[in-house]
C-alpha cells in the first residue's frame, strides 16, 4: 500500500515512517509513502499557499490553484484521495479496515482554516475528522488514520493480535485489562484467575472485564453491542 501525504510541512512525516513497526513495514515492502511539498506548485515568487476568505472572517484560506496542480501530480486511477478535516466524517475502526484495501491513500493535510471548497468538491473522495475537537495540523491528523490504516495490512501485525483489540469484530467492545510480571507490583496483584491457566475462565473474565470497561467509558458502544446481541439471537 502506497501513502501519498501533500502538506506545507513534509518533515513532519520523517521520523514517523523512519521508526519501529512503519519503519520494518517500509523495509519489508509492505508499506510504500511520497511526501508532496504544496508550495512546490504554487507559482508566484513568494510560493503562496493561503489567501483571505471571501465574506470576511478570521484566518486564511489554502489556495485552490497550488492544491490541484499538487493533487493532479499524484493521483491515479488507483488513489483515493481523504482530506483531514473538523467537519468530515467521523473516523472509526470499520473506516480504517475499508481504507486498508485501497491501493493508494492520497492523504490531503489542511492548515488555517481549511481549503478552498471547490477542492474538495472536485478532488476529495472523503472528508475524514479525526475526533470532535480542533487541530492547528492536519499532518497530525493524517498520521493517525495512517497508523490506524497501516498496523491493518497483511504482515504488519500478527492477525490474533488484531482480533483481541479494541473496536474489533465490527461493533467491538473496548479492550480487557493486561498485566505483565512483577506477580505483585506496590500492593496490587495480578488477578488471581490469570495465573491458574484454565483458559475458559480467563476468556470468562477477560469478556466481563471488556464488557465493564465499555460501560464506564464508551457506554454508547455498549448499547450498540448489545443491540445487535438481541438481533442476532432471533
Amino acid at each position: 500500500m502506497k501513502f501519498v501525504l501533500l502538506t506545507l510541512f513534509p518533515e513532519i512525516f520523517q521520523g514517523y515512517f523512519g521508526s519501529s513497526i512503519m519503519k520494518r513495514s517500509v523495509q519489508k515492502g509492505l508499506v510504500a509513502y511520497q511526501t508532496v511539498n504544496i508550495r512546490d506548485f504554487a507559482w508566484d515568487k513568494h510560493k503562496t499557499c493561503d489567501d483571505s476568505p471571501y465574506g470576511g472572517g478570521a484566518g486564511m484560506v489554502m489556495k485552490p490553484e497550488p492544491l490541484a496542480r499538487a493533487i493532479e501530480s499524484v493521483k491515479t486511477d488507483q488513489s483515493t484521495v481523504v482530506y483531514l478535516s473538523p467537519s468530515g466524517l467521523l473516523f472509526q475502526q470499520k473506516i480504517a479496515a475499508g481504507l486498508a484495501k485501497v491501493q493508494e491513500l492520497v492523504l490531503l493535510c489542511g492548515r488555517y482554516e481549511g481549503v478552498d471548497q471547490r477542492i474538495i468538491d472536485r478532488y476529495v473522495d472523503m472528508e475524514l475528522c479525526v475526533g470532535d475537537y480542533v487541530l492547528s495540523s492536519g499532518e497530525v491528523a493524517a498520521l493517525v488514520v495512517i497508523d490506524a490504516v497501516y498496523r491493518l495490512l497483511d504482515g504488519v501485525i500478527s492477525a490474533e493480535s488484531l482480533e483481541e483489540e479494541s473496536f474489533s469484530g465490527g461493533l467491538g467492545l473496548l479492550e480487557y485489562p493486561h498485566y505483565t510480571r512483577p506477580e505483585v507490583f506496590e500492593g496490587a496483584a495480578v488477578p488471581e484467575v490469570l495465573l491458574e491457566g484454565n483458559h475458559a475462565a480467563i476468556n470468562q473474565w477477560r469478556r466481563k472485564k471488556s464488557i465493564e470497561k465499555t460501560r464506564r467509558y464508551r457506554p454508547e458502544l455498549l448499547w450498540n453491542w448489545e443491540g445487535e446481541k438481541t438481533h442476532g439471537s432471533h
